[in-house]
């Protein structure tokens, strides 16, 4: 397992510990994680003691994490100060600044509280629904949502205004695409980090490419739209992680100057 065999993390923390990191602490309402991030209502242990949920907790915990430190040094290097984001882990749906979000939307960031919001079901229906298993691609979600983080600060987002939020080509799909690439430069720098196990890459990719516009319209309707295109094909999304785990440059992420996606 790409997290614990490489990272070395500590024993598993249970439901009822509380889990602190960079960047705040876990938030949610009283139907999901209660202020201090512990987790309510979760699966009993199996039989070998493990707490699948507990350990899905830490999982996103220290991604988030080792996600935000590399981006304070990648700011830091421009002479920029990295805010941090916060986490909020949900079930079924929670409030945000940008309205109410549920697990139907999947994994979202909100740049007005500067926070990304996680079901933790979002993962198995990756897993299951999408195609898309193994810890790396799980990790390259978060390292997606923390990319519009990133953007959020550096004013990328507002190069999206409402007469531009959906189409192939669009603004809104350059910002998905471009936070696809910037989840590839934090992969980048695990690489630089000897982090990587052969085949992570590749996983993340997977789950790039499984959740791009078209594939998900062709599986829900059996057609194609690239009209209503709200964050790219798979092969755009694929491509541009790829561009981003290959350069580790934030320069070959600008979507926005780039004539062809």
């Amino acid at each position: 397992m790409w997290l614990f065999s490489r990272f070395g993390l500590p024993g598993l923390l249970l439901g009822g510990a509380l889990l602190y990191f960079s960047g705040g602490l876990f938030s949610g309402d009283s139907s999901s994680l209660t202020d201090t991030g512990a987790a309510t209502n979760v699966p009993a242990t199996s039989a070998d003691g493990r707490d699948p949920e507990a350990e899905m907790v830490q999982f996103v915990s220290f991604v988030l994490d080792d996600t935000q430190n590399t981006w304070a040094e990648q700011l830091a290097r421009q002479g920029k100060r990295y805010e941090p984001a916060r986490l909020v882990l949900f079930r079924g749906s929670t409030p945000s600044a940008c309205g109410m979000g549920d697990s139907a939307m999947g994994p979202f960031y909100c740049p007005r509280d500067q926070k990304v919001y996680i079901d933790l079901s979002f993962y198995r229906e990756l897993r299951q629904r999408f195609g898309a298993p193994g810890d790396f691609a799980q990790a390259y979600v978060i390292a997606h949502e923390i990319g519009h983080h990133v953007q959020h600060q550096l004013g990328y987002d507002r190069n999206v205004t409402a007469s531009q939020r959906a189409g192939a080509g669009s603004a809104a799909v350059r910002l998905e695409l471009q936070a696809d690439c910037l989840a590839g430069m934090w992969s980048h720098d695990t690489k630089q980090r000897d982090l990587l196990e052969p085949g992570d890459v590749d996983e993340a990719m997977a789950a790039a490419a499984a959740i791009g516009d078209d594939r998900l319209q062709k599986q829900a309707t059996g057609m194609v739209s690239p009209e209503s295109w709200t964050h790219g094909s798979s092969e755009e999304r694929a491509r541009w992680f790829r561009r981003g785990y290959e350069s580790g440059s934030l320069q070959a992420c600008d979507t926005f100057g780039a004539s062809n996606l």
